[in-house]
């Protein structure tokens, strides 16, 4: 689709300048260097124009095959992949998924990933603003800030999830004049919720859950510990740790934990960000305590992970 042409790959100069209707996706790039070399880490904007501020687009794995140089990127917006067949991986947040027959991926806005050995594999890219779905479930879900990033699809929904993707394929490709701009928005919220990503139910139902969850999300970077938590929310340490543990799996002092470790690895990653800066950005006292606390949750000390990123 017009929007997505030049989402990904280093050929998106070329196709900005030659093809006017790639428009809708802006990006700046951030020098990294690696080993003497100077990588590109791609931060993608979703900025419609025109008709095409529908919020929705789609690609095939084909267009991404052609874009793709194996380059890291970030995006605004959400990225939600149908794989059909083959074999191959993305890495998402640092951690590896492998890429198989009806298998579905999903990157969040402001997660970091990466296309590896594609070039088997067939299915389509789902784009889409945050605001794009139009039920109470499916926007709720999509707001979520610990979204599943790989499930597979059981035989039982395939057929389900099969014909919402082609559904949706099928309105996307419409010419400008004969398609409602809503069409899109219900067959993707159709799409997400046939594809059934995994807690969500369990995530929708849970109140406590949902409300540490958005607090934690606001508040990471000044209050690390679960008692702010609880008692900002008005739940007693044991409740809200016993629905945290319900819906992830986690106690809430872990949740916390994991979501300070994902932002300070995004920024020694791909802002290069020093200790002392990330302890600054954090709400850490000093580069010494961040230390600590990102070598007692990693194993390795920020500085010595950060280079083990960057010769990857």
């Amino acid at each position: 689709m017009n929007l997505s042409i030049s989402v990904l790959g280093r050929l998106f100069c070329v196709f900005i300048e030659s093809l006017p209707l790639c428009r809708g996706i802006g990006m700046t790039g951030r020098l990294m260097v690696e080993t003497g070399q100077m990588t590109v880490i791609r931060q993608m904007t979703y900025q419609p124009v025109g008709r095409r501020a529908a919020t929705v687009e789609t690609m095939t794995f084909d267009r991404l095959r052609e874009l793709n140089d194996g380059g890291t990127q970030r995006a605004d917006f959400h990225v939600l992949a149908v794989v059909d067949a083959g074999h191959g991986s993305v890495t998402v947040d640092f951690l590896r998924h492998p890429l198989q027959e009806r298998s579905a991926v999903w990157v969040a806005p402001g997660a970091v990933h990466r296309w590896d050995d594609i070039a088997g594999v067939a299915g389509h890219v789902v784009l889409f603003v945050p605001t794009a779905p139009v039920t109470h479930a499916t926007r709720e879900l999509v707001g979520s800030p610990d979204l599943v990033a790989h499930w597979n699809i059981p035989d039982a929904d395939w057929p389900f999830v099969d014909t919402a993707r082609n559904h949706l394929l099928l309105e996307a490709s419409a010419p400008p004049g004969d398609s409602s701009t809503e069409l899109p928005e219900i067959l993707l919220s159709a799409l997400i919720a046939r594809l059934r990503p995994p807690h969500a139910e369990a995530r929708s139902i849970n109140p406590v859950f949902r409300l540490f969850r958005s607090s934690v999300e606001a508040h990471y970077r000044e209050h690390h510990d679960a008692g702010y938590y609880a008692r900002t929310l008005g739940y007693a340490p044991r409740t809200l740790s016993r629905a945290v543990q319900q819906v992830t799996g986690r106690s809430a002092k872990a949740y916390i934990v994991d979501r300070i470790v994902l932002e300070a690895k995004r920024l020694l990653a791909h802002d290069r960000l020093t200790a002392a800066a990330c302890a600054n950005t954090l709400g850490f006292p000093d580069a010494s305590n961040f230390s600590v606390f990102f070598r007692k949750a990693t194993g390795m000390r920020p500085g010595a992970w950060q280079a083990t990123v960057a010769v990857e």
